[in-house]
């Protein structure tokens, strides 16, 4: 017998208009209606205001392009139970007992942690939407009797050297679960040590000790030779003092590394440890042959380190110690290439929806008649899990920079994508070379630099060299100090980039830039230039 859909909804209205409303209601709370309706451009502007309702369009929302593990987890009724329990107890930050039971069930199904909160904010966003105009006015009157307390501002975790890196790299972070449940296993397993993540040029060593420092509330320092912040001096002088804020240290101002932590671990409460971030230990300037950093052979309990660094050769290893554990994870490892590829497409999956200045992206794969999870697949494979390659390529496509270009077309590995950018800048010219000996400047100097200081050095216009600056910003970190901005490379894979460049190599044949010429014309202009760096930065060579 074959039913008409229209009969049988007419009749349903002629019988029971409640009905009609109840299902309405229903209707509001079904992912694959819901996703109908926004499709037609048909959903409301106000979502439902229940629980159920709010809950199942922020699932819809979030997740767009996000793998289906992921949103089976969201899905499970347990796990709703869960989430709701933990909103109900604190609403707007995940920082109590009920979130982290919800924040282990995603652990142990494998979900990384960012993607809890970054459902929680689709959420709270939702329900943001929900509420009436009435309920708008009083919430503005609660939030202006609110603004007029006058409690504190809670002080920042982060020392402020670091503050804008680490707000930086974690802005976007999502994966690493199996680098920090090593970690946590190996906190649980051993009453002190260190513990090294270990990899290569732009594979998220930075982003995981910043991700750290927030998550273990850890001391840390990062080690950057582009700014010349790298020595063993600017280290302990860092470590000392937040040290000294945060455990209140009682003359303590001249104290060593090991003196610190002894004092330290008396002020520890007991099972509490204390977990300090080191990044970049390659990127240390330190003659000799010691530990790095002059970081300690022995350390007291509850001290742990998290320290990260490029590969090097066994016997140029700078980390010794008597009796206590130390562990390594090398993310280049066999057994890491999966999590590494499912890291990267979380990534770009993440990029191309969580944020609107990022819809140029989603224009430029639509207008490719390309499906998502194909360019997610091959921009991952191209990347070779890198995800400083992704850092550059993903923001210049959505920018409309490669709008001549095809998929097959984007260029492979880190390394193709400063070589296609050199090309597109046509450095290899003649007439450019000239330009080149800015760049060489910058990687020479090794510290934040000014415009005027750099047209001092190279006897160029300083408009000229702003010019190029902005041509290359996208390599570099841009830093205002006194109302004036300040340049150094961005990261050190591209200084070595630079410094094997055929037209910038350091032997001196008459087609190459002359690294002694820039060498003499820093030292010219000695005067000049250090008196432009940045004031507090340690000027010793």
């Amino acid at each position: 017998m074959n039913i008409d859909p229209v009969s049988v909804v007419n009749a349903i209205k002629a019988i029971a208009p409640a009905t009609v409303s109840l299902g309405i209601q229903q209707a509001q709370r079904n992912e694959y209606i819901i996703k109908i309706l926004k499709r037609l451009n048909l959903d409301p502007i106000q979502p439902p205001k229940e629980f159920e309702g709010v809950y199942t369009y922020a699932l819809v929302e979030y997740g767009v392009f996000k793998a289906d593990y992921i949103l089976n987890f969201f899905r499970n009724k347990e796990i709703k139970k869960a989430f709701y329990k933990a909103f109900a107890e604190n609403a707007l930050a995940i920082d109590n007992e009920e979130w982290n039971t919800l924040k282990d069930e995603a652990q142990q199904a494998k979900i990384d942690l960012a993607q809890v909160e970054k459902f929680h904010q689709v959420f709270l966003s939702v329900a943001k939407r929900s509420i009436n105009p009435g309920e708008v006015i009083t919430n503005v009157q609660l939030q202006e009797h609110l603004n007029k307390s006058t409690e504190p501002p809670e002080q920042s975790l982060y020392p402020d050297e670091f503050k804008a890196l680490i707000e930086e790299k974690t802005k976007a972070f999502c994966g690493r679960v199996f680098v920090f449940n090593e970690f946590d296993a190996f906190l649980k397993k051993h009453p002190k040590g260190y513990f090294t993540v270990i990899g290569d040029a732009g594979m998220g060593k930075s982003a995981i000790a910043a991700q750290s420092v927030s998550k273990y509330k850890a001391i840390c320092y990062f080690n950057i030779r582009a700014e010349g912040r790298n020595t063993p001096d600017q280290f302990l002088q860092s470590i000392r003092q937040q040290l000294i804020n945060r455990y209140q240290l009682q003359n303590a101002e001249n104290d060593n590394l090991p003196t610190l932590l002894t004092k330290v671990n008396e002020k520890l409460a007991t099972g509490e440890p204390l977990v300090i971030v080191v990044d970049a230990l390659d990127e240390v300037e330190q003659p000799g042959s010691g530990n790095l950093l002059d970081l300690p052979k022995n350390l007291p309990e509850r001290i742990y380190f998290l320290l990260t660094r490029r590969r090097y050769a066994q016997n140029e290893k700078r980390l010794l110690t008597e009796e206590v554990p130390e562990q390594q994870l090398d993310l280049t490892a066999n057994k890491y290439e999966v999590w590494n590829r499912k890291d990267v497409k979380e990534y770009i999956s993440t990029f191309i929806n969580d944020e609107p200045e990022h819809h140029g992206l989603k224009a430029w794969i639509q207008k490719r008649n390309i499906e998502p999870p194909y360019f997610i697949e091959q921009v991952a494979q191209k990347s070779e899990n890198n995800f400083m390659y992704l850092y550059y390529v993903l923001p210049r496509i959505a920018e409309g920079d490669y709008q001549d270009l095809s998929l097959e077309e984007l260029p492979e590995k880190l390394q193709g994508y400063y070589e296609l950018h050199w090309k597109q800048m046509e450095m290899d010219t003649p007439d450019k070379r000239t330009n080149a000996i800015i760049l060489c400047v910058l990687v020479e100097v090794g510290k934040p630099i000014s415009c005027e200081s750099i047209a001092c050095i190279t006897e160029r216009d300083e408009y000229d060299v702003l010019e190029l600056l902005n041509k290359w910003l996208e390599f570099l970190r841009r830093q205002k100090q006194n109302q004036e901005d300040y340049y150094s490379i961005y990261h050190q894979s591209f200084a070595d980039f630079l410094r094997k460049q055929p037209a910038l190599k350091r032997e001196k044949k008459s087609n190459n830039i002359d690294w002694q010429e820039v060498q003499r014309l820093i030292s010219d202009s000695n005067d000049q230039l250090w008196a432009s760096l940045k004031p507090g930065e340690d000027e010793d060579e």
